[in-house]
């Protein structure tokens, strides 16, 4: 083993979570090496990956973006290029650019009790040439779900159809969609994006979706924010419109979750007004209440206006069959197409795709619990980042990064390097951590996922305002937590302070 493969800290990923987490580190604990796997050739992760047509975030950027150095512009929901020059020169700053290994898959992970460290296993996928990494605390920013294969319904009679089919998940290079007939199938975030990015240059485009989603319309340009920061110092502004963004963001799930009727009526008047007469209510009108499934954030009512213009149309119904042409639909009516682009969601991956084990004893993530949603029970010096999905992601994955700098600090000054969160009062439930989302992607995939715990540290809160006061308040010691000495072959158990 090459020693400078050696790390204190590893992270796995280099997107937005895994530039976030390593800045924290760099900046509050310096004395750590540190180092970062990156799967792709550069960084940005899912703001990489995902190319298609209209590519933006779905959350508001003064809020989706770093509190440490914050989003400085005042469009709303920015888009995939904007979001990855944002990551990029945030790793720029904080000097963790030249800490990433890039070209790296983690095909493996096994922690070693004798050696009191992490053994990964890699693959360079441009050379097929295997490298080992060790390291003493291992964090898993991966996001959450499969790179390489999104979800792909089989559809009847697809081989018939002599058009281009496509997932937004492989978007192919220089397509050229100009004057041709497109359906969307789907009617999630990518849909709702993809429709009005496409609408100008397309002949028609068509949403083809079995049952609709709450769609709600963002300003595209914050001017109360452009005002205030006239008024005062910009970062004052900024500061200001990120705390009213946070408070107005959980305001409407919470009252989703408390008056959904109420609310499903609130926002299907905003739909209305926003369609005119002319569009029926009946395609925007879901049989389920907010937040079973997250709601899709739409600038400036782009997607209402196409549709209104007649640049776009909607079909709510299920495929019969593909066609020569295009798509049958059940109710006998033909969508003819030259590109179909199936935005039919993703598939959950946790970790990656790496196989995890503890002293060559595999150790699933699925099945855990999670301490405080970010560390794995039983299992020594691992985290894993997982953000909200009923807020921003980053808000989440932001505090947990600088809870693991108090937890690196206070090891520290207990002279421990090893803690492993065990689970003593039988906290695990049969459900998942996000079972309460009714989105296929969620539904498909839930076993995969950790179980919840019914009662704190193992609860998943999805709860910004008490998980800031946990992960960053709250002492480090836990009775939930033990923590030990490891030298090569001994380890020893502390009572921490």
């Amino acid at each position: 083993m090459n020693k400078s493969n050696h790390f204190d800290v590893l992270i796995i990923g280099a997107g937005l979570s895994g530039i976030g987490t390593a800045c924290h580190i760099a900046d509050e604990c310096p004395n750590k090496s540190l180092a970062i796997i990156e799967r792709r050739e550069t960084l940005g992760g899912t703001w990489d990956l995902f190319r298609y047509p209209g590519i933006r975030s779905d959350s508001d950027m003064l809020s989706f973006g770093y509190k440490f150095r914050p989003w400085n512009e005042l469009n709303t929901l920015a888009d995939g290029s904007a979001i990855r020059n944002y990551i990029s020169d945030t790793a720029e700053e904080y000097r963790v650019r030249d800490k990433i290994h890039f070209g790296l898959k983690v095909i493996a992970a096994d922690w070693s009790t004798n050696d009191g460290q992490w053994l990964l296993t890699t693959q360079h996928e441009a050379s097929g040439e295997t490298r080992e990494y060790t390291c003493s605390y291992l964090i898993s920013c991966t996001g959450y779900y499969n790179h390489d294969t999104a979800f792909r319904p089989d559809f009847p009679g697809e081989e018939r159809f002599k058009g281009i089919t496509i997932h937004p998940q492989q978007w192919p290079e220089n397509l050229d969609y100009s004057n041709k007939r497109v359906v969307v199938i789907g009617s999630g975030a990518t849909a709702v994006t993809l429709i009005p990015a496409m609408a100008d240059e397309t002949a028609h485009i068509t949403m083809l979706q079995r049952s609709p989603s709450y769609i709600f319309s963002l300003p595209g340009y914050d001017k109360m924010t452009e005002v205030l920061s006239k008024l005062m110092p910009k970062n004052w502004a900024y500061g200001i419109a990120r705390k009213r963004n946070i408070f107005f963001q959980r305001a409407l799930y919470l009252a989703c979750r408390r008056w959904p009727k109420a609310m499903k009526k609130v926002l299907l008047s905003q739909v209305r007004k926003h369609l005119g007469p002319d569009i029926d209510m009946r395609h925007f009108t879901p049989n389920y209440m907010p937040w079973d499934e997250r709601l899709c954030a739409v600038p400036d009512a782009n997607l209402f206006k196409v549709l209104r213009e007649g640049k776009a149309s909607i079909e709510t119904d299920h495929i019969e069959t593909f066609t020569e042409k295009g798509i049958l639909l059940k109710s006998g009516k033909e969508l003819e197409a030259d590109i179909i682009i199936t935005a039919t969601g993703l598939n959950l991956q946790m970790l990656g795709g790496l196989k995890m084990s503890v002293d060559q004893q595999p150790r699933p993530l699925e099945g855990q619990l999670t301490y405080k949603s970010i560390l794995v029970e039983n299992i020594p010096n691992m985290a894993w980042i997982f953000g909200y999905v009923n807020a921003p992601w980053t808000l989440k994955s932001e505090i947990s990064g600088k809870y693991l700098c108090r937890l690196f600090k206070y090891m520290e000054q207990n002279d421990v390097n090893v803690v492993v969160p065990q689970d003593r009062d039988n906290c695990a439930l049969d459900d998942g951590i996000m079972d309460s989302l009714q989105a296929g992607y969620v539904q498909r995939g839930k076993y995969s996922l950790p179980r919840q715990g019914s009662k704190l540290p193992w609860q998943v809160l999805m709860h910004y305002g008490r998980d800031k006061k946990m992960l960053l308040d709250e002492p480090i010691n836990n009775s939930a937590l033990t923590f030990s000495k490891a030298t090569k072959n001994r380890v020893t158990t502390k009572a921490a302070a």
